[in-house]
Parts: structure tokens; sequence; C-alpha cells
């Protein structure tokens, strides 16, 4: 369906796992974990969707523990006057980011992450007004992946179930119990990395 080759009985066709179209042996040959369908050994793939898998692989051995043990911010909410210093991480199903205060504030929020709109990285190392967001995500990288900027936080637009519009939070990088701000912003870049990945794949 998507190359020229004659299908026979000695030319098989193939199914990519992934997106599910047919191809010959050549065009779908490499075989890749695709956690995110729930195949955890090697499948069939296509040449397109092969190498969006491997960054996903990549991003589950590498970033996705960072997002679930989350990390300290100071978290401002869209009518908040002042921040409120919270700990965000990504929930166990990896469905929700979960928001939780010292009990001065709101105390917990949820936030499901297939209702976020729009995320942008707040960095320093721009010139003024620069940023990085989900659209221009592919061509910039935060310092912790190796870019000259370093990501000091994140504004995130989602929508919330009975409201109308757009509901906004921002998330500015957090000091823990040691004083350092370091987890945050591997959390920062993490959650950079799971943007990109959501955004590329959209069609996937």
């Amino acid at each position: 369906m998507q190359c020229d080759t004659k299908f026979d009985f000695l030319t098989r066709k193939h199914h990519c796992r992934r997106c599910g179209k047919c191809f010959c042996d050549k065009c779908c040959g490499q075989k890749v974990a695709l956690r995110r369908m729930c195949f955890v050994d090697p499948v069939r793939q296509c040449a397109g969707c092969a190498p969006v898998s491997r960054r996903e692989a990549d991003f589950y051995d590498r970033q996705l523990k960072l997002l679930l043990s989350g990390a300290t911010f100071l978290v401002t909410f869209e009518n908040s006057e002042k921040p409120d210093t919270m700990v965000c991480r990504l929930s166990s199903n990896q469905r929700f980011l979960l928001l939780d205060g010292d009990g001065d504030g709101d105390g917990h929020r949820e936030v499901e992450v297939a209702r976020i709109a729009a995320v942008q990285m707040l960095t320093e190392g721009l010139p003024p007004g620069d940023t990085l967001s989900h659209t221009s995500l592919p061509a910039s990288r935060p310092a912790a992946e190796g870019g000259n900027a370093r990501a000091i936080g994140m504004t995130l637009q989602y929508t919330t179930p009975g409201a109308e519009g757009l509901t906004q939070l921002t998330l500015t990088a957090g000091e823990d119990a040691d004083g350092s701000r370091r987890q945050a912003t591997a959390w920062l870049a993490a959650m950079h990395k799971a943007a990109k990945l959501l955004y590329e794949s959209r069609d996937q």
C-alpha cells in the first residue's frame, strides 16, 4: 500500500505495527520496541515510524524516571497573586501532571496530559523576548541536552472540563532540600523532550 512492490506468493506484505500500513520486507524490516502501544519486545516497523519509536524508547529509558520522581517548583496559577511552592511530577500511569503543595496554597492539583494545548519553555541564555515553544522544539534544546539556553521554567496552557477557553499555569524552577535547582532543571529538560515527542508523533 505504501511502496511500489508487487506482492505475490514469494513477496509478502508486512504491516508496520505503529502506523498499520502495508510494506514490503525492505521498507518494513526494522524491529524496534514500541512501548507506547504496549509492545515491549521489538516489533516490525516501517522506515518512517522506526526513528520516532527509537526516540521514544530513548525517552522511556532516560527521561521518564525524572518526570515520575518530580521536582520542586514555584507554581503560579492564572488567578494567583503569588506563586505556591509545589512538587510537580508525572503520575504513574503517565496521564496526569500532579502538583502537590505544602498545605498553604491549593494543596493538590491535577492536569490531564491529553488536555495540554501548548507548552512554552522559559529560558536563560537567549536574546530578550526569545523563548522555546513546542512549535520550535526540533530546532532548539535546553542546556541539559546540549543547547546554549538553560531552562528555568515552563508555561502550560490546558483545557479543563466544563470551562471555556484555556487555563494557564507557570512553573519556575525551585530549590530542593539541598538548596539546588539541579533536579528542577533536569525535570524541565525531560518535560521539554516529552513535549517534543508528543508534538512530533501527533500524526503517528
